[in-house]
């Protein structure tokens, strides 16, 4: 009778009643990898992980341990990272509290992983990476989206030469987030909060960096525009509140290869198109656009020759003019792919290229971009010294 190798891998994760927490890190990926069997190393060896989940509410992590079966939980961190059976933290908190419990999470000897933006400033998320280099952990930072299923059919596109030469990117991305007084806002009250970290570009710039590094150049430079559309808001307890906080965010980036990229990332837009998030690659013999899931292409022989013409309806059914590029293979939860890369690497010390340097890439382009929306210019974005 054969026996299976099983690693167990005790994570700590920190902030995971959020809903992105909840819902992607802990049911979507965690607790699913737990129901699949545990991450298959080889035939007779797995990697399962065992959470604990920890945060500042008792009643809260109860409820969310009951619900999702990760039966343990606590208040006291301390606790938590002083146990030797949990050798991996993650944090899933507020961007104002990641710093600080990063650090201690390094300092006990844990490996790390965490969602971004790392920290509050460039400074900080470069010295997480340098702590955790010294100290010899593993360390890696949430960048889900190079794992959507419309991302990689873009990186499918452009590895077999698709586009040619890439001219641009287009990024649309937002919808619209209620004020919560009449229907319920979706997002947390902090987002629109400067003083605890809130702000569309801290948030979506460290998500445009990485997409845009890897998938079509090093960006170089950036031009961006922050404005707070939406001035009051209802907090979760139905509260009136002030934002100070960017809710729209307007931004053009210079990409190595001459290639101009431009997103458009708003809270305060109404959908007409795609998807939430669509992103359309421009290139001398054809053109994509992608949503989350779904990708669309148009080569450069089936491209129509339209004439300007506005005193009639267009003879031209745009949409009807791109095809979709086919499925060739399953796709899993982004964020639960990741996971179990990052596992692997701390199991197997596989590679794992997206650790806290380039966390801090993406800290950088967000502060940079709040530079350039603050003296309206545009700024460029150097290599950071590690």
């Amino acid at each position: 009778m054969s026996s299976t190798k099983v690693h167990r891998v005790g994570i700590i994760m920190n902030g995971v009643t959020g809903r992105m927490g909840t819902h992607q890190h802990l049911m979507r990926s965690i607790m699913a990898i737990i129901r699949q069997g545990g991450v298959r190393v080889r035939d007779g060896e797995t990697i399962m992980p065992d959470p604990l989940l920890v945060g500042r509410n008792p009643a809260r992590l109860e409820r969310l341990a009951e619900m999702s079966g990760a039966t343990k939980c606590m208040t006291d961190l301390d606790k938590a990272l002083a146990d030797p059976h949990y050798t991996v933290y993650f944090d899933a908190q507020t961007t104002d509290r990641r710093f600080e419990a990063v650090s201690r999470a390094i300092a006990a000897g844990k490996h790390v992983y965490c969602e971004k933006p790392t920290a509050l400033s460039t400074d900080q998320a470069l010295d997480l990476y340098r702590r955790a280099r010294q100290a010899g952990v593993r360390h890696g930072v949430v960048q889900d989206k190079l794992w959507l299923p419309g991302l990689l059919k873009l990186r499918m596109l452009r590895d077999t030469g698709f586009f040619g030469q890439i001219l641009s990117v287009r990024g649309e991305f937002g919808y619209w987030v209620f004020e919560g007084d009449t229907v319920p806002c979706q997002r947390p009250s902090w987002n629109y909060r400067r003083a605890d970290g809130g702000g569309i570009i801290f948030d979506m710039l460290c998500h445009w960096r990485y997409v845009l590094d890897n998938l079509f150049g090093a960006v170089k430079a950036v031009s961006c525009k922050g404005m707070t559309h939406i001035r009051r808001r209802w907090d979760e307890n139905g509260r009136p509140y002030e934002c100070d906080a960017d809710d729209a965010a307007y931004a053009t980036f210079e990409l190595d290869g001459n290639i101009i990229a431009h997103f458009n990332s708003s809270w305060c837009v109404r959908v007409r198109r795609d998807d939430l998030l669509t992103i359309q690659v421009d290139g001398t013999r054809g053109s994509a656009v992608a949503g989350l899931r779904q990708c669309f292409i148009q080569p450069l022989a089936a491209t129509p020759r339209p004439v300007w013409n506005p005193d009639i309806d267009s003879p031209i059914d745009h949409f009807a003019a791109w095809m979709p590029v086919p499925a060739t293979m399953e796709y899993d939860n982004a964020f639960k792919v990741q996971w179990e890369l990052f596992l692997r690497h701390v199991v197997l010390d596989e590679p794992f290229p997206w650790n806290l340097l380039e966390g801090a890439k993406g800290v950088q382009l967000a502060e940079k971009g709040l530079e350039s929306w603050r003296e309206r210019c545009w700024v460029n974005v150097g290599a950071l010294e590690a």
